[in-house]
């Protein structure tokens, strides 16, 4: 029997090595683990799994849990291992009676996986069914933890219910099992829970594992190699690990036939192996709990933004892929409303996903391409992807195919998600326009419904604007070749830079004006704001102009000039880029000292000190009907920070770009937006100055020249 010391101090042990791992694991919906003798059914992919999860489970149970694991695992140190942390042989002749006799007792829990090995290839479900593929061929599902769970649950019904009428008959079961009374046999109905492991993202590469392998052992196996890159990868650079737990299925809800009953309460003696009359009745059942947690496991698979991607170019038709257009799907996916579909989702899929659309941020899209031209499956050609189907469709080598195509085995995982299935495939077979079409009309509807939650919860009776000042446009043209994305400044909102969009429109141009969060409802959202909300608001604007024009020009004034500018060092293409009146320095003295009172007014939140705080100041506004008249000291603040920001990616800027400033501007001193031109790493670049006293230089007298400068300027762009 298992030394239980010995399984705490092995516990201790692997919880040291994944201090040591660079893995983050994630524990989901742990509630569903029941209070009682249970089997843990989990998806097998790698060898960590056997090592992990015993650990995992008996911190969230604190009951010791046993696995079996296959034969050929137990040999030299690994076995020694393997005994202490309770892990037993699929041939160990006493398997099943261990397993039975710690389930009906209650002193352990068990693992048991029921493809029966790793699934290095995650093809597991073939027309509909699951299918279990390997290197041996493909096979169904063992029914393995089904049958000795309704075995245990056969024997602890018949020992308890014989305890009392066939007195003798209980005694001999549970001897049979070294059980000392009726007692010690637990009360509560054994119980099966699906458990499902997601890993992401799979990257199998050499690591200091695979290398001290090649180094020390002779002639390691290709095997051995190919495990150590793709599991040591997984600890080494770091992975997510989503284990989800599943509802747990109470076996005895599926025992309640006659001829069962009849075999519990029979006085009729059998053993442990002899044939009972249920017995093919048990079998039908057990195929059925099979295929309730074969299910249940792979609807929890945590889908991910490889999963997309891999599926995407599985079935996008033909050959030649646009970049853009995959980028697009992947976004259409990730955004869909998927209420009614079976699944659950990688976290980053629950944040917005625009980036996939301006500039990849978090390199989601990047890093799965890399990985698909380093393994052969696409090739770029400029601005398209060539596919080799043939990567989709052919077998590669079981104990190799992590290895040689990573993307077969992504697409693979997420082959039972039916519903998801049927999403992606109607998404891969749009027509590019459609899919750009798509993207528009969601986006816009989202601004307009992030506008009106944002205009309900802080409009404020007497200060709060009317709608139409708040509210987002779209200026259309007939051409669309080239759009602008137009943003307004601070303490202001889209009617601010609508003179100038009617005057590019007129000229032929798309413009779009997106809102600035925080901006159109009233000063209190706005102090609530940071500089990375008003980016967000930049990029779905950019998101909207660019699903319409192949060209984008990109401007603002003042904060939105700073906003323009942080847009164009993010991405890898743009027409053209304007700002006017950047504010690297203001003029305002108060804003000299906007960081300090805005720790001020932190610290005295965090005392509860609210009647020290001073959090507006008094605004004059030069456009009323537009402007807040309140300004609040946090959005200073958060103007200083995104200037920052912007001064340290000037020089990354490197498309054609028009500073414009106004000579007596009383707000943005001009000496920082000529140190924002000489610091802008653009060769094309021009500077100009217009002798106004205003800072708001778009509207009122005089603001016809500087549209004049801007629609030149992109005119030229497009010459």
């Amino acid at each position: 029997m298992l030394n239980r010391f010995a399984y705490l101090t092995t516990g201790w042990a692997i919880k040291m090595v994944s201090g040591l791992s660079r893995a983050r694991i994630q524990i989901h919906n742990r509630e569903n683990i029941p209070d009682g003798p249970t089997i843990f059914v989990i998806n097998h992919f790698t060898r960590l799994e056997t090592m992990i999860m015993p650990y995992h489970i008996f911190r969230l149970t604190n009951i010791p849990v046993w696995s079996l694991a296959d034969y050929t695992l137990f040999k030299g140190g690994l076995a020694s291992i393997f005994d202490r942390i309770g892990v037993v042989s699929t041939r160990d002749p006493h398997r099943d009676r261990l397993i039975v006799k710690s389930l009906l007792t209650g002193e352990a829990n068990w693992i048991i996986f029921p493809e029966g090995r790793m699934v290095k290839n995650k093809k597991i479900f073939e027309r509909g069914r699951f299918m279990v593929s390997s290197g041996e061929g493909a096979h169904r599902p063992h029914t393995g933890a089904a049958t000795l769970a309704l075995r245990t649950e056969f024997y602890r019904q018949r020992i308890q219910s014989t305890a009392h009428e066939v007195e003798t008959e209980s005694k001999r079961l549970m001897d049979m099992y070294g059980i000392e009374s009726v007692d010690a046999v637990s009360g509560k109905s054994t119980c099966i829970v699906p458990v499902n492991i997601t890993y992401y993202p799979i990257r199998a590469r050499e690591n200091i594992l695979s290398e001290l392998a090649a180094r020390f052992i002779e002639a390691p196996s290709e095997r051995m190699m190919e495990e150590l890159m793709t599991e040591g990868t997984m600890l080494l650079a770091g992975v997510d690990i989503d284990i989800r737990f599943g509802t747990a299925l109470k076996v005895s809800a599926f025992m309640e036939k006659n001829v069962i009953f009849n075999d519990i309460s029979t006085r009729r003696r059998f053993d442990f192996d002899d044939p009972i009359a249920s017995r093919s009745v048990m079998r039908e059942i057990a195929v059925e709990i099979m295929e309730r947690y074969m299910e249940s496991i792979y609807q929890m698979t945590t889908v991910n933004h490889d999963h997309i991607f891999s599926s995407l170019l599985k079935y996008i038709p033909g050959k030649t892929i646009e970049i853009q257009d995959l980028k697009n799907k992947a976004y259409l996916v990730a955004t869909r409303n998927f209420d009614n579909v079976c699944g659950c989702f990688h976290s980053s899929l629950n944040e917005d996903q625009v980036s996939l659309l301006t500039d990849d941020r978090y390199r989601k899209f990047r890093d799965f391409i890399r990985l698909a031209i380093d393994k052969g499956i696409v090739v770029q050609d400029g601005s398209t992807l060539i596919k080799d189907n043939s990567k989709f469709a052919t077998v590669s080598d079981f104990h190799q195919v992590r290895i040689e195509n990573p993307l077969s085995v992504i697409a693979n995982e997420v082959e039972p998600l039916t519903c998801l299935q049927n999403i992606i495939k109607r998404i891969a077979w749009l027509p590019n326009y459609m899919g750009r079409l798509r993207i528009r009309n969601r986006l816009m509807e989202k601004t307009v419904e992030e506008f009106e939650t944002d205009y309900t919860t802080y409009y404020i009776e007497g200060e709060s604007k009317g709608k139409s000042i708040g509210t987002p446009f779209l200026l259309r043209s007939r051409r669309k070749q080239t759009g602008v994305l137009l943003i307004h400044g601070y303490m202001a909102a889209p009617p601010e830079i609508a003179s100038l969009a009617h005057y590019l429109n007129q000229k032929g141009y798309w413009v779009y004006a997106p809102r600035l969060k925080g901006h159109g409802t009233s000063p209190e959202d706005l102090a609530g704001r940071t500089y990375w909300d008003w980016i967000k608001s930049v990029d779905q604007g950019y998101a909207i102009i660019r699903s319409v024009c192949s060209r984008v020009v990109v401007g603002g004034f003042s904060t939105g000039a700073a906003l323009s500018l942080e847009l164009a060092s993010r991405l890898s293409y743009l027409k053209g880029v304007f700002a006017i009146c950047p504010p690297l320095r203001l003029q305002d003295v108060s804003s000299r000292f906007a960081g300090a009172v805005d720790a001020w007014n932190r610290f005295m939140h965090m005392v509860k000190i609210d009647r020290a705080t001073k959090e507006f100041i008094e605004n004059t506004p030069e456009n009323p009907h537009i402007n807040y008249f309140r300004n609040p000291i946090s959005g200073v603040r958060e103007i200083e920070l995104l200037m920052d920001d912007v001064e340290n990616k000037l020089p990354e800027i490197h498309f054609p770009a028009l500073v414009a400033q106004s000579y007596k501007d009383p707000v943005v001193n001009p000496v920082g937006s000529r140190r924002i031109f000489e610091l802008l790493g653009s060769e094309d670049k021009r500077y100009v100055l217009f002798n106004f006293d205003r800072h708001g230089i778009l509207l009122g007298k005089g603001s016809e020249k500087v549209h004049r400068t801007i629609g030149h300027f992109i005119d030229e762009l497009n010459d």
